[in-house]
C-alpha cells in the first residue's frame, strides 16, 4: 500500500492491478458529498472545527523534537497536529492529518467499517467527472519562489543520515505514453540543488527512470507537498499501470481538479498544492543515500540511489508543510488499506463470502473475514490470497463473520479457540515475500484457518450478554 503508488521506506507499497473486478460484488456506487472540500488546507480547517486538530505554538526543533512530539500525539490521541513555529523556517508544519482510518473514510465520504468494498467501488464504479483536469492560465493562489533550505528540514530518527522529505508525492510522466504517475519516495536533503531518492526495484517511477535512461534522457518530475487529499489518496489506489491518477483524484473528490503548469519542467500539477519542488532525475547517476529509519522500524543502510536535481521550488505565500513520521499510522495506514483493498478485490472475484480484509497489526499480516459457505471454504481463501498477493501477505489469517478483524485481541481469540495448530496452519517454506529482502529475512509464509469447523458451527456460537453494548455507565454511576 496499490496501483501505481509506491511508498518505499516511507509509505505506500506498490502492487499491480490489471483488471477491475469490484463490480463482481454486486454493489453499486452511491455518490455523496465530499467533506474534504478539495484542498488539504480546507480539510485541515475542517478538522480544526471538529476538534481533531491540535496546535503547538511553542517553538520546536526540526531535528528529532518535531518527530518526537508527533509520535507522542499519535500514541495518545491520534489527532492531527499543526506546529506553528519550527526552527529554521517560516512555515508551519502539519502532520498526522491522514493518521486514522476514520479520517481517510471521511475524506471519501464512505463508512470506515466498509472500507474495502466502498474504496473499490469509488475507484472502479464512480462516474467520471466532466472536464476533470482543467488547466489554469494563472494560479488561483499567490505563489512565490524559494529555496529548498527555506522549507522545514526535518530529521526524524536518531541515526538518519540527514533531513528527509517524507510526505512529498512525486508526479512524473511515463516516457512513452505520457500518462502521469503519482508515487511516494523518501528524499534525502543534500543541498538546495540536490536530493537523493530511494527508487526501489519494480516501482513505476523506477521503471520510468530506467526507460528515460535508456533514451539517454533525464526524467522530469515534480514533488508535491500538501496536494489535495484526493490526490494523496489516488496515489494509493489499486488501478492499472496505464491509468491516469490525476483523473482518478478528480473522480474521488467528485469535481474537477484544476492544474497549473510548472515553471521549470513540462508538467502540470494540482493548483492548490502547498509546495512544489521541480526537477529531474539524472540518467545513469547513483549516489550514496541513507541511513534512514524506515517503515518497518529499522534503519536501511547507506546505498546508491537516484539523484534528483532541483531546478526550482514554488510555494503558496502562506504554505503549510506536510510531514509524515515514517512507520507511523499516517504512513502505514494508506499502505495497509491499499493492500487490503487489492486482496479483497482479487479474492472476491473468484470466491464467495468475502466480507472484509485488513492488514493488522502490521502490513505483512492479512486478516480476512468470511461467511463460510461450505467445508474447506476458509482453506480456499487462504490459497487464493497466497496466489494473488505474493509480496505483502507473509502471514494470512481467515476468521468468521463474528470476529472483529480490527481488534487483534479478537483475532488472536479466534486463533486460540477455533484453530487446531497442527491441522489448520500451513507453512510454505523457502518462499519470498517482501521484495526488498536481500538476506531472506521475510522468506517463508504462514496461513492460518481460524474459522469454526463448518459442520459444528453451532457449537462455536459466541456468548453474548443482552443489552451490554447499549449500557450508559454514566447513568448507573451517577450519584443519586
Amino acid at each position: 500500500m496499490a496501483g501505481k503508488a509506491a511508498r518505499d521506506s516511507c509509505g505506500v507499497g506498490q502492487t499491480h492491478m490489471t483488471t477491475r473486478v469490484a463490480a463482481a460484488s454486486g454493489h453499486e456506487y452511491a455518490p455523496g458529498r465530499n467533506p474534504a472540500g478539495g484542498t488539504m488546507r480546507e480539510y485541515m480547517q475542517m478538522l480544526r472545527a471538529q476538534g481533531q486538530l491540535l496546535e503547538v505554538h511553542r517553538e520546536v526543533s526540526p531535528k528529532h523534537e518535531l518527530a518526537a512530539v508527533t509520535q507522542a500525539v499519535q500514541r495518545s490521541s491520534g489527532k492531527a497536529l499543526l506546529f506553528h513555529r519550527v526552527t529554521g523556517t517560516n512555515l508551519s508544519v502539519l502532520t498526522n492529518i491522514y493518521g486514522s482510518r476514520e479520517r481517510l473514510a471521511q475524506i471519501l465520504s464512505i463508512d470506515p467499517a466498509d472500507f474495502c468494498r466502498q474504496w473499490n467501488n469509488l475507484v472502479t464504479l464512480a462516474p467520471p467527472v466532466a472536464d476533470p483536469l482543467p488547466v489554469l492560465s494563472r494560479s488561483a493562489y499567490d505563489l512565490i519562489d524559494c529555496r529548498l533550505s527555506d522549507l522545514p528540514l526535518i530529521t526524524y530518527a536518531e541515526h538518519d543520515g540527514a533531513p528527509y522529505f517524507t510526505s512529498a508525492m512525486f508526479l512524473a510522466r511515463e516516457p512513452e505514453t505520457g500518462v502521469p504517475n503519482l508515487s511516494f519516495h523518501r528524499s534525502m536533503y543534500i543541498s538546495d540543488e540536490e536530493l537523493r531518492c530511494r527508487l526501489a526495484p519494480r516501482h513505476h517511477l523506477t521503471l520510468y527512470h530506467e526507460k528515460a535512461e535508456k533514451m539517454g534522457q533525464p526524467l522530469e518530475a515534480a514533488m508535491l507537498i500538501g496536494p489535495p487529499p484526493a490526490a494523496f489518496l489516488s496515489a494509493a489506489a489499486p488501478i492499472p499501470y496505464e491509468a491516469d491518477e490525476l483523473e482518478l483524484a478528480a473522480k474521488l473528490q467528485r469535481k474537477p481538479l484544476p492544474l497549473r503548469p510548472c515553471r521549470h519542467v513540462n508538467l502540470l500539477v494540482p493548483d492548490s498544492t502547498e509546495i512544489v519542488i521541480e526537477g529531474r532525475f539524472l540518467p545513469n547517476e547513483r549516489r550514496p543515500e541513507g541511513p534512514f529509519g524506515e517503515f518497518m522500524g529499522y534503519y536501511t543502510p547507506v546505498g546508491p540511489n537516484a539523484v534528483f536535481e532541483v531546478l526550482g521550488v514554488t510555494r503558496r505565500a502562506d504554505a503549510v508543510f506536510h510531514s509524515i513520521n515514517c512507520g507511523s499510522p499516517e504512513e502505514v495506514l494508506t499502505l495497509e488499506l491499499s493492500i487490503a483493498a487489492n486482496i479483497y478485490q482479487r479474492v472476491s472475484a473468484v470466491l464467495p463470502g468475502i466480507l472484509d480484509v485488513t492488514c493488522q497489526p502490521f502490513v505483512l499480516h492479512t486478516v480476512i473475514k468470511i461467511r463460510q459457505q461450505y467445508e474447506g471454504h476458509a482453506r480456499q481463501v487462504l490459497l487464493a490470497v497466497l496466489g494473488s498477493e505474493p509480496t505483502w501477505a507473509k502471514v494470512i489469517t481467515v476468521v468468521d463473520e463474528d470476529v472483529d478483524i480490527y481488534d487483534m485481541n479478537d483475532v488472536m481469540w479466534a486463533i486460540l479457540t477455533r484453530s487446531r495448530v497442527d491441522r489448520d496452519t500451513m507453512i510454505i517454506p523457502d518462499t519470498p515475500t517482501f521484495y526488498r529482502d536481500p538476506h531472506k529475512d521475510h522468506w517463508g509464509r504462514m496461513a492460518i484457518d481460524a474459522t469454526a469447523p463448518f459442520a459444528r458451527r453451532e457449537e462455536f456460537v459466541r456468548k453474548r450478554i443482552p443489552g451490554a453494548d447499549a449500557i450508559d455507565l454514566q447513568a448507573y454511576l451517577a450519584k443519586p
